[in-house]
């Protein structure tokens, strides 16, 4: 790495950080890049951290490479590689002949972009969405650990089922840290015709960024049962899923039941 070259990206990085304000708190130490990273680490940091701070809100386009390259002092090809990186990890969107976009969970092609079910025929269909239940309470110990909350502290509760052609599939539990989610209720859930995950980025500024999962089978208790039109004791596929949004810092757990009859999960390994 050209040591000019770095210490021009180190300065615009400080200048960077030092300028722009965030929503969603950067964590101390997490996701500064030291000097001696390569170049292009730095600058997908940097970028980040735009990201993070709000300077492009999601389905919007970001500065150009050119742009870019001029503002943290370094190659176009640097910046690009910054960039690709970026999108190989969902978080930007190249479109030929029109730029670079933020990605965003508002488009109808990313609709439930962490469900992995599938039709056992392969036939797509959409889903319904009905929500039993949006409350505020004080999170359970194991609700806070897992948010990284204080036990107490308040949470959003949403519990909602996904059906496919009529028929109930999913029963979810998800819970969302209060004072992120502060104004969110039944009723706004309810008239919102996108993704859930698109109104907590327009209406509360949280992006989901990745997720991890857990997945066992379970038998469905009585009120699972009722709920997903199944015997109780029927076979369920339970996901546990840990949502993060930028720095790792989770942002929604969610406990999904899912009656596999007529679906299977799928996922893409590489």
């Amino acid at each position: 790495m050209d040591a000019g070259r770095g210490v021009c990206c180190n300065r615009a990085m400080a200048a960077s950080l030092s300028s722009s304000g965030s929503a969603l708190p950067a964590r101390a130490v997490e996701g500064d890049v030291p000097a001696f990273a390569p170049l292009y680490q730095q600058i997908k940091t940097l970028l980040l951290r735009s990201l993070q701070a709000g300077e492009w809100k999601p389905g919007e386009a970001i500065a150009s490479e050119v742009e870019l390259a001029a503002r943290f002092k370094v190659s176009q090809g640097t910046v690009r590689k910054a960039i690709d990186e970026l999108a190989t990890e969902n978080l930007l969107v190249r479109r030929q002949g029109k730029g670079t976009f933020v990605a965003t969970h508002a488009e109808e092609k990313v609709q439930f972009r962490f469900l992995r079910l599938a039709p056992d025929d392969g036939e797509a269909a959409g889903a319904q969405r009905r929500f039993i239940d949006c409350r505020r309470m004080r999170a359970p110990s194991d609700i806070a650990r897992a948010l990284e909350l204080k036990s107490g502290d308040a949470v959003v509760q949403v519990r909602r089922v996904l059906s496919f052609r009529a028929a109930p599939v999913v029963l979810d539990d998800i819970w969302l840290p209060g004072q992120l989610f502060k104004g969110l209720t039944a009723e706004k859930l309810s008239e919102y015709r996108g993704p859930m995950y698109g109104l907590f980025e327009t209406e509360f500024g949280v992006r989901m960024i990745r997720a991890d999962e857990k997945i066992r089978a379970v038998a469905a208790d009585p009120a699972a049962a009722e709920l997903l039109g199944v015997a109780p004791g029927a076979p369920l596929l339970s996901v546990e899923r840990l949502s993060m949004t930028y720095d790792d810092r989770p942002v929604e757990l969610r406990r999904g039941l899912y009656n596999t009859a007529h679906h299977h999960y799928r996922n893409q390994l590489s």
